[in-house]
Order: structure tokens, then sequence, then C-alpha cells
């Protein structure tokens, strides 16, 4: 790796010093900086956690410097200051409070500001830059100071220091560069899933405020045509409002239940026909429900308000006709998966059943042709079972629809 001229590193030399010479022990350095650079790779890209990729960042860019100490410092732009947020080698209390300036005197700053690396080999005699109080309390020799890049704007240096003699050279500042790149890397890619994050909780929030909306306008209009079937003088167009009044309030707590699931792609279909169920058992009262289910079933939450309104009619219309003459009789729901292709709903009762000859595709029932069409909507197959007592719905429903072509 060459570093551009625009980007050659502030090196402090005494005169005279010559280029380093290649020996055995240098090219062995140079072997593992490779390796520890392709095992932070790694790393990064097995998005590891921030906290431990910063400190892998530390240990191994002092391994492959031989330094005793290396730290990872934020800018905080309030204080003009680079906080130390993680590091090895430093006394007890650094990491994670010290902090070191950011103004253009600083090497740590020179390096935010300019972009440019900064090597400093004699702390003793710098006169370009101001030696940081930390440095001088460790009796740091020599540092090295390179810029870490963030997402849009700089996250702040990554550093090496040594009390040791020696001189760290360009082949030094261009591992350090590199350890800082792959860092940098990682730390964009943290910055950037925290705003996915918190653009999706924004979405999410707006998200529940419109399902709540919703809500509240189905009942606002359900609680209408109640008090319309109270006031208009004809039984059978009460019946009638009456009805209507309790499908648009069906739909509302659909909408409702979905309001606070974390995920609005996909829910668990089973967790939320109990709590449609629950809803539903003292509009039945006092017939009850039966629920049988798996533990869970994953499904689409928009095609899951199809399937509780299906079952709200159906158990609605059991709960009104099948026990006339047994009024806490049994009403009974079962689902079961079909491997990964499909659900089916089966709502059956020990009631008095049908009238023979009854078929659901030619009835002009309204309950009837409400659970039709929305059978219709999700590509499901409602059949009426020949049972010899009571009445036995099942509901076949694919639990992927195929796009259309």
């Amino acid at each position: 790796m060459t570093v551009p001229p625009q980007d050659r590193p502030i090196v402090e030399r005494p005169a005279g010093t010559k280029p380093e010479d290649l020996t055995e022990r240098a090219l062995r350095l140079r072997i593992r900086q490779q390796e520890l650079l392709a095992e932070l790779g790694v790393l990064a890209l097995q998005r590891t956690s921030f906290a431990e990729m910063l400190n892998s960042t530390a240990r191994m860019t002092a391994e492959g410097l031989d330094a005793e100490y290396c730290k990872v410092m934020e800018y905080i732009p309030a204080d003009n200051r680079l906080l130390v947020r993680a590091g090895v080698g430093w006394d007890e209390g650094v990491v994670g409070q010290a902090t070191v300036g950011a103004d253009l005197a600083s090497p740590a700053g020179y390096a935010l500001r300019t972009g440019k690396p900064v090597i400093s080999n004699h702390l003793e005699n710098e006169e370009r830059f101001r030696t940081p109080e930390l440095l001088v309390e460790h009796g740091i020799r020599r540092a090295m100071n390179v810029i870490l890049q963030g997402d849009g704007a700089p996250f702040g240096v990554l550093e090496v220091d040594s009390r040791s003699e020696g001189e760290f050279g360009e082949h030094d500042i261009t591992f350090l560069q590199g350890a800082a790149n792959i860092l940098g890397m990682a730390i964009e890619q943290q910055q950037y899933e925290r705003k996915l994050q918190a653009a999706l909780d924004r979405h999410q929030i707006l998200l529940k405020e419109v399902n709540h909306r919703v809500k509240n306008s189905l009942q606002v209009v359900s609680s209408m045509l109640h008090l319309q079937s109270n006031t208009v003088g004809d039984s059978v167009l009460s019946e009638r409002l009456m009805e209507a009044s309790n499908r648009i309030l069906a739909v509302a707590r659909a909408y409702n239940r979905l309001a606070y699931n974390a995920d609005y792609e996909n829910i668990d279909l089973v967790a939320y026909l109990r709590e449609v169920v629950s809803d539903l058992e003292s509009a039945v009262a006092p017939c009850k429900i039966q629920f049988d289910a798996p533990e869970e079933i994953q499904f689409a939450a928009d095609r899951a308000i199809l399937v509780a309104l299906i079952i709200n009619e159906l158990v609605l219309n059991a709960g009104r006709h099948a026990y006339p003459d047994c009024p806490d009789g049994t009403i009974r729901l079962q689902l079961i998966r079909h491997n990964q292709q499909a659900v089916s709903i089966a709502v059956s009762d020990e009631g008095v059943g049908l009238p023979i000859g009854f078929d659901p595709a030619l009835t002009k029932r309204l309950g009837t042709r409400i659970v039709q069409a929305l059978a219709g909507q999700l590509g499901a197959k409602l059949t009426k079972q020949e049972s010899k007592v009571g009445t036995h719905y099942v509901l076949v429903v694919p639990l992927h629809v195929a796009a259309a072509s």
C-alpha cells in the first residue's frame, strides 16, 4: 500500500537518519502486520460488536507495531476534545474518561483536522506540537496518529504510542492507516445501521399512529350505526344496522391488535387469533369457544386481518344460530399447518346445523357472501364439510401468494 503524496505523514526525524533496513526481524513484523490486517478485516465482515471492534483494533495495532500502548479516540465536537474510547496498556481510568485536545497544536488534533498522518519519534524534543499530558504521564517517547473516518464526518483518531527507543517509519504508518481504514469502515457501517434503525423506529411509530386513528375512526362509525339501530323503529333494519356496526367494530379490533406488533410484515397468526378469539368470547356468550392451534405460524400481517374477519363472521354466526335450545354450546376453532404451503382453519359446532341443500356459494346471506369475498382475496378455499351434527366449515389459506405475472 503506497501513501498518496498529498497524505504523506508529518514525520519528525533527526538529521542524517538513514532509511530503515528490512532486516529479518523487520520482515517478520511486516508479514505479521498483513496477517493482523486480514484478521481485523474478518472481524469487520463478521459484524463484530462496536465495542469489541474498537478493542480488537487497539490490541492488534499495538501488536503489529510492537508497541506498548494504543488507543482509539472519538471526537467530541461540543468539547473540541478527543475521548479515549478503547485502548491497551493505559492505567486504569484512562479508557472512557481521559481526553486530549483536538486543535491543530495537538498531534492527534492535527491528524483529525488535516487528515494527514503524524509521526512523532522524539516527543521529548517535539517542537511542532504540544505533547498531551496523558503521554507525558505515561513516559511515552514516540507516537503515531491517523484519522478514523466515519459516516459523513471523521469519527476520531487511531494512535499508537511507545516508551521504547527507536523510530516509527512510513512502513509503520502504512500498517496503522490500514487498520484505521478497516475500523473506519466498521464504524461507518455501525453508524449507518443506527440511522437505519432510528428511521425504522420512526416508521413504526407513525404506523402505530395510523392504525390507532383507523381504529378510532371505525369505532366512531360503529357507534353511530349502533345508535341509529336503536332509533329506526324497524326491527329488521335495526338488526341489519347492528350487524354492520359489529362488523366495523371487528375491523377496528383487528387493526388495534396489529398496532402493538413489532413486525408489521409478518406476525404470529396463532397469537394474533388468540386475541381475536378473546374479543369474540363476550359476543357469543354463553357459548364457549375452544381454540386448538400449534405454537406458532408466521403469517403476513395484512392477510392476517382478512383471516380474522372471516373467523369473526363464522364464529358470530355460530353463536347466533347454532344453539337455539342450548345457549351454552361449544364453538370449536382449529388451526392446522400443512407443511410450508398452507394452513387450514376449521370452525365447527354441534348445533342444529344449516338447512338441507344449503350452498355457501349461492346464498344471499350477507355474512356468508362477505366470507366468500374475503376468502377470494386471500386466494383461499372455503368449504362446508358434511357433518351428522352441527356445522363444519374449513378454510384452506396458502401461506404465500404467488406474485402476479
